[in-house]
């Protein structure tokens, strides 16, 4: 039976052993290449208050050119409020947008052939601050992170990809970590699901935890992950993470230290277990620094992580056997605090959003050494903070 929309759920004690059947090698990876001939487009979200000094106008839509790479404005979808951070469900016709400092997220249509967005609806996220949303792979519900509030929120999706009420709502429980204004409580950041679509991660940047939970699809609830946390060091503010496509770890970076976290990931029980912690910063760099975006590369190779201070992407290598990381190096963004970056559906590309120059700077990787090379390409839009590619 499902929970009232209305009740509210605390997580910070013991969680619930799941049991699953499927291997990690059975998983059902999500393809992100475009068939041959379909056309591409990049998805980018914004700052827009003036309350965050911003000059973002929304989310503005791009064609991927397939010759050059270039990018060719489609539309401008205004009137919106911080659209912070974008989604796209897994059947690639509708995009989700959180909204900073608000409380409600919103459903918009993909237009298959222009690429234009044509605004569904909106609904109540429970909380405030929405910074990531995430759909899960029965393309049937909505997880959404409330920085503000610390609760992670479930919505379910209609058929028409129109959004509906809450069908649950978490409060995240632990003790703040120690930095007097970033850890003054639960500030949950990121929840992307791994690639089975069995669990999410949840890194909670106030309470120095990594939750872990799944969706129950009968009923809209979160349930915890056999480890329902796992916790950084004092003062680290884990942010996001991501997984490998094909082997069982996960990296997580870490805001207010600025290191990045590698650990075993049971896919199946839903547990993380620590192996490697590394610096995302050289070690003659003394200014301030926050971490921001983490990603592996579609070939499981090479992780990236963004650096806002350095102003710099960090590489690494993965080690498959172990999922350890070794250092490639830095490549600096091209401008200032690189909020976010993603890598094209191909893999052949790095896109840094940086945030307080406007700009988004475009980026080769090479296949055989992880290395990132600038391509020239230079976009301007106002206060970049999130691509989606469809």
């Amino acid at each position: 039976m499902a929970l009232d929309h209305s009740r509210r759920r605390f997580i910070g004690g013991i969680g619930e052993v799941l049991a699953t059947t499927a291997a990690w090698q059975c998983a059902p990876h999500i393809v992100l290449a475009q068939q041959p001939g379909a056309p591409a487009f990049a998805y980018v979200g914004s700052f827009t208050s003036q309350a965050r000094a911003a000059r973002g106008d929304g989310i503005n839509v791009y064609r991927l050119e397939p010759d050059t790479g270039a990018w060719t404005h489609v539309q401008n979808v205004g009137d919106l409020v911080n659209p912070s951070f974008l989604a796209m469900d897994r059947s690639r016709r509708f995009v989700y947008s959180a909204h900073a400092d608000l409380d409600y997220a919103t459903a918009f249509a993909i237009d298959a052939a222009s690429g234009r967005l044509r605004r569904l609806n909106r609904q109540s996220t429970g909380g405030t601050n929405g910074v990531h949303l995430a759909v899960d792979p029965s393309n049937g519900y909505l997880a959404v992170s409330n920085y503000a509030s610390g609760s992670l929120a479930v919505l379910p999706v209609n058929d028409d990809g129109s959004l509906a009420p809450l069908s649950d709502l978490v409060e995240l429980q632990g003790a703040p970590g120690p930095h007097p204004v970033e850890q003054v409580g639960s500030h949950p950041h990121h929840n992307p699901f791994d690639p089975q679509g069995r669990f999410l991660l949840v890194p909670d940047k106030g309470l120095d935890r990594v939750f872990v939970f799944r969706v129950d699809t009968r009923s809209g609830t979160l349930v915890a992950g056999a480890t329902p946390w796992v916790t950084a060091q004092p003062g680290a503010a884990p942010r996001h993470a991501d997984f490998h496509p094909t082997q069982p770890y996960a990296y997580v970076i870490n805001e207010l230290d600025s290191t990045m976290a590698a650990y075993a990931y049971d896919s199946q029980r839903g547990a993380l277990r620590e192996l490697q912690r590394l610096t995302t910063l050289p070690e003659d760099f003394t200014a301030r620094n926050t971490t921001a975006e983490v990603a592996v590369h579609p070939s499981g190779r090479f992780l990236y992580g963004s650096n806002r201070g350095h102003n710099s992407i960090v590489a690494y290598a993965i080690d498959a056997a172990s999922g350890r990381l070794e250092l490639i190096g830095w490549t600096p963004t091209g401008g200032r605090t690189p909020r976010y970056f993603g890598l094209d559906p191909s893999g052949t590309r790095l896109y840094a959003c940086n945030q307080n120059d406007h700009t988004i700077v475009a980026f080769g990787i090479d296949p055989a050494t992880g290395a990132l090379t600038p391509t020239g390409q230079r976009v301007q839009t106002g206060s970049p903070v999130t691509i989606v590619f469809g």
